[in-house]
């Protein structure tokens, strides 16, 4: 996944109500950017940190940057947690997924379940359908761990739920975490920040859905699916 270019890089002064980030650029220029994650941010959102805006031209936008990246500890890390499901529709397209690999179509936002949408949607005349939901990772609390998830999350939980029911009705279902960092070898559930969703990932796992986590290959020009990282629940 191509980000926007050219990107501006600063140094984060502070994010706020949850959608705004203070970043003063290298040119000497104070802005407000758009921060497109609604998480905490734990340990990603550091004050001081380098951070990289893009810039547009959209009168319909109120703000005229965007936030794209940060820099924690050497390692670059998007802060957009919409770029998972570009960066997992770019890897279904160019079969770099092997996992979900040999289906006739893929369908993206399609309802199921209760009032919800599933991220991508698998199907096949042999293999029959495969459900896909995508989570961003970008916390990191210990070295080459990645966590999921940075703070509550109902929604999630319900996602799983979902997921349980579509197993339960014959189908595939598939759990897949995107960590858009490089420096992790391992993923947990961050039972001490959301115990309801840990239980609710053991649950989907005993119920037979799949688990899958990609890290990404990160740079200031694009973020690409890498690697496998192990699971441990």
């Amino acid at each position: 996944m191509r980000l926007p270019t050219p990107l501006l890089r600063g140094r984060l002064i502070k994010r706020y109500k949850r959608f705004l980030a203070d970043i003063m650029l290298e040119d000497g220029r104070e802005i407000t950017a758009h921060c497109a994650n609604p998480g905490s941010m734990l340990g990603v959102a550091v004050e001081g940190a380098p951070a990289w805006v893009s810039e547009h031209n959209d009168a319909n936008r109120k703000l005229p940057f965007s936030w794209q990246l940060t820099e924690v500890d050497g390692v670059l890390i998007p802060i957009n947690t919409s770029n998972p499901n570009k960066i997992v529709a770019e890897a279904l397209d160019d079969g770099a997924i092997p996992e979900l690999a040999g289906y006739a179509e893929t369908r993206r936002e399609v309802k199921y379940g209760e009032k919800s949408r599933i991220d991508f949607l698998l199907e096949d005349p042999r293999k029959g359908p495969c459900y896909v939901e995508v989570k961003n990772v970008h916390l990191s609390r210990s070295p080459g761990l990645a966590e999921f998830p940075d703070s509550v999350t109902a929604r999630g939980a319900k996602h799983l739920r979902e997921l349980i029911t579509v197993k339960e009705s014959g189908s595939r279902a598939v759990m897949l975490f995107v960590v858009q960092r490089t420096d992790c070898r391992l993923f947990r559930p961050a039972a001490d920040l959301d115990p309801a969703y840990a239980k609710a990932l053991g649950a989907a796992v005993a119920a037979g859905v799949e688990l899958l986590c990609y890290d990404c290959e990160v740079t200031i020009a694009e973020v690409v699916l890498r690697r496998v990282l192990d699971i441990e629940l």
